[in-house]
């Protein structure tokens, strides 16, 4: 999306109905579905596009825009209730200065110079309802819906605890307004619960919320525990106060949940103050909230100041950044890896942000906690990571979660600086750090089961082998059973056998019956035969991922050839090592020296020593990396790994079971030939595998990130920050259809 406004109105246009069209299609999976789409950020970005556009192209804004509509279309099976008084949203604040401006903004509509005050309170990510009190008792329930008609869920309300029945003491008409959530913790059972019985899970809690309350049977509502805040109301046959803070104390005095967090403010400054005090003990709170919402305070004054179309002026929502989040870290654990690499996961109080709970995240490597880069530079100006730490979380789009920043003045007391581990967690086996890397790894090879357990379940994932119903559950009870036992790929291909002769009793244990036992057979025995590049893949070799993998299967064809150069290349590949470690200490004395590092002399130096590589190994080391795609690194990994003797015994074991299959020979007149293409979102006609590997035949080269040498991104629904970024670099998008018009079908 671009910054510029559009040169004419027709390229307005085109953008604006483009814009239109997909906050359409959010809103109706947010409101009516509820199944968000898109995070908040995205949306609010394309609604702020959008209002751009119509102010800079004024005959774009009609009542059809959807900046000139609230909520979204009703869900069907529902009764509908019209509201005798709208239910509107709130403008957004995104910056400080927009609260700022808000304070401005409405002292310059009353004409006046000060004294105005604010309540602030924070803003319940949940679903809106509206309830209707006549004499006292609960006549209906209406969720918001457009804003002019809701969805008639009375049924499901009365089975919330929060609200009331019956009230005493209460104006003889009462519409009370406020939010429908669920708390972290019941959120996290219910999600439990229903993966236990195979039902669907919930993305985050107000995804539970709205889609319990719209439930049809009320028994379903009734056994998901939903709770109520109110903050507003609707028709009032007599005024609850004359203040905003004192209607929200009398709602309270009523029997009503009301947020405790609601304070009053008398300045921008103090309602900024309260939305970071909020902001920190977000975590802590037990249920979502997104924002903190302003409200001029005197009743008098709200009125006086009214509402525009679809907003009232007298509030304000101050959205926080959709990406981050405060938390408590309550330890750092470490996983090992097939690689061997250490990597340590930050264990959270659960928190959502950008639409998903998060409870894990990143620590990347020891030199991140410690607060300093790979070349010890600080970072968060040089503030290290403890378990205990209220800290900053940072989530954008399928971006994995980590830790942006610490607050100190929350640490406690008793904190002690973390210590990373020198011995594997898994195999006890000493854990090294080469010289360069910024990553601890366990020197156990084979015999850290971690590594085996990791191995195996890259073995078998969809890109590798993909064998059908020998999933992550299955690897992990036959690696720990020593009957079934699969401890290395060859084991997989043995079991039938093994089986046959009593030796692995698959049947009739651990979910197996005797159908599902054959399903397995026949699943493995399909894959004995595969293609070239899937099994490079699949081996999890150290750097070399799908695209390389397929790019060294076209080049050598076989694994005989693969393995000849590599076994040639080895003493050019140790030199090359030798050659690194040797660049690593020169550029560490000379930094300590403050002299300049001769890095080149002493890489030279390196490759000239005795005894001389013979000319054929350095000729295969140079084939390797004159490959596309292949430099010294991933080179380097290769005759590494290959060259060790118990990973190529067990390599050599499983490819007695094996027929490897060349690779197609790539098209080279094709219109993608040559081509860079990335797949994103749902395709529709064909699977992702299925869309590659044609590509591939097509003699196009496959991605997996858009970059500026990117040529096509074939996007299907759903595609979110790789579209964005193809267009901000002009990368040419197509849908699926388009792609395979271009293809040929």
């Amino acid at each position: 999306m671009s910054d510029t406004l559009p040169k004419g109105p027709d390229d307005a246009r085109t953008e604006w109905q483009d814009l239109a069209a997909r906050l359409t299609a959010a809103d109706v999976a947010y409101h009516r579905d509820d199944a968000p789409e898109m995070t908040d950020a995205e949306y609010d970005g394309l609604k702020r596009r959008l209002r751009e556009l119509e102010a800079a192209f004024p005959d774009l804004a009609s009542a059809e825009s959807p900046t000139a509509k609230v909520g979204g279309p009703l869900a069907e099976g529902f009764g509908k209730i019209r509201h005798e008084v709208a239910m509107l949203s709130l403008e957004n604040a995104f910056e400080d200065g927009d609260v700022q401006d808000f304070s401005e903004r409405v002292s310059r509509f009353l004409g006046l110079s000060g004294g105005l005050s604010f309540t602030a309170e924070p803003k319940i990510d949940g679903l809106s309802l509206s309830l209707r009190y006549e004499g006292g008792q609960l006549v209906y329930a209406a969720t918001r819906g457009d804003g002019e008609t809701g969805e008639n869920v009375s049924a499901n309300a009365r089975q919330i605890a929060d609200i009331p029945q019956s009230l005493s003491g209460a104006p003889d008409v009462l519409e009370v307004r406020g939010e429908v959530y669920m708390s972290h913790a019941d959120f996290l059972a219910l999600n439990e619960a229903q993966a236990a019985k195979g039902d669907k899970t919930f993305a985050n809690p107000r995804n539970a919320a709205a889609g319990s309350l719209r439930q049809l049977d009320a028994k379903i509502t009734a056994a998901r525990p939903l709770r109520f805040f109110a903050y507003a109301w609707g028709a009032l046959s007599q005024p609850l106060s004359d203040t905003q803070y004192g209607a929200i104390a009398r709602l309270a005095e009523l029997g009503f949940q009301t947020n405790p967090l609601t304070r009053l403010c008398h300045s921008a400054a103090e309602m900024l103050d309260h939305y970071r005090r909020i902001g920190t003990e977000r975590a802590g709170l037990g249920y979502d909230i997104d924002g903190v919402v302003y409200k001029v305070n005197d009743l008098s004054l709200q009125a006086r100041l009214g509402f525009r179309a679809t907003t009232p002026r007298w509030a304000i929502a101050h959205k926080f950044p959709a990406e981050l989040a405060w938390t408590r870290l309550e330890g750092i654990d470490i996983q090992v890896g097939r690689t061997g690499a250490l990597s340590p996961v930050a264990r959270l109080t659960p928190v959502t942000v950008g639409g998903v709970v998060v409870s894990n995240a990143t620590l990347h490597n020891e030199d991140y906690i410690a607060g300093i880069d790979s070349r010890g530079a600080p970072i968060r100006e040089g503030r290290d990571i403890r378990p205990g730490d209220l800290v900053q979380i940072y989530r954008a789009g399928d971006v994995i979660p980590k830790i942006a920043d610490v607050d100190l003045a929350q640490r406690p007391a008793e904190s002690v600086p973390y210590v990373f581990p020198e011995t594997c967690p898994q195999c006890g086996s000493p854990a090294i750090r080469e010289p360069g890397d910024s990553v601890r790894r366990c020197s156990g090879g084979l015999i850290c089961p971690a590594q085996a357990v990791e191995k195996l379940k890259h073995f078998v994932s969809r890109a590798a082998f993909d064998i059908e119903g020998l999933g992550t559950r299955q690897i992990e009870m036959f690696f720990g059973d020593a009957t079934l036992s699969i401890r290395e790929p060859a084991d997989i291909f043995t079991l039938e056998a093994r089986d046959g002769q009593g030796l692995t009793r698959l049947k009739n244990r651990d979910g197996f019956g005797e159908k599902s036992s054959e399903a397995l057979f026949a699943a493995i025995r399909a894959r004995k035969t595969i293609g070239f590049g899937r099994f490079l893949f699949a081996l999890g070799i150290r750097h070399l991922g799908e695209v390389a993998s397929n790019d060294l299967a076209r080049h050598f064809r076989t694994w005989d050839a693969l393995a000849e150069t590599v076994d040639t290349a080895r003493p050019a590949a140790e030199r090359h090592l030798l050659a690194d470690e040797a660049e690593a200490h020169e550029r560490a004395e000379a930094q300590g020296s403050g002299r300049r590092a001769t890095v080149k002399a002493v890489r030279d130096k390196v490759w000239a020593a005795e005894p001389a590589i013979a000319p054929e190994a350095r000729q295969a080391w140079e084939h390797l990396m004159a490959i596309e795609g292949i430099g010294a690194v991933l080179a380097t990994s290769l005759v590494t790994t290959l060259s060790q003797p118990e990973e190529r015994a067990s390599i050599e074991r499983l490819l007695s079971h094996l027929t490897i299959e060349p690779p197609e020979e790539r098209a080279s007149h094709s219109p993608v030939a040559g081509k860079t293409v990335v797949f994103t979102g749902t395709l529709e006609r064909m699977t992702r595998a299925e869309a590659k590997a044609r590509a591939e035949s097509l003699g196009a080269k496959v991605a997996g990130s858009v970059s500026a040498k990117t040529d096509y991104l074939v996007a299907g629904p759903g595609a979110g920050s790789k579209a964005t970024k193809a267009a901000e670099l002009g990368v040419t998008v197509l849908d699926e259809d388009s792609w395979l018009e271009m293809i040929g079908g």
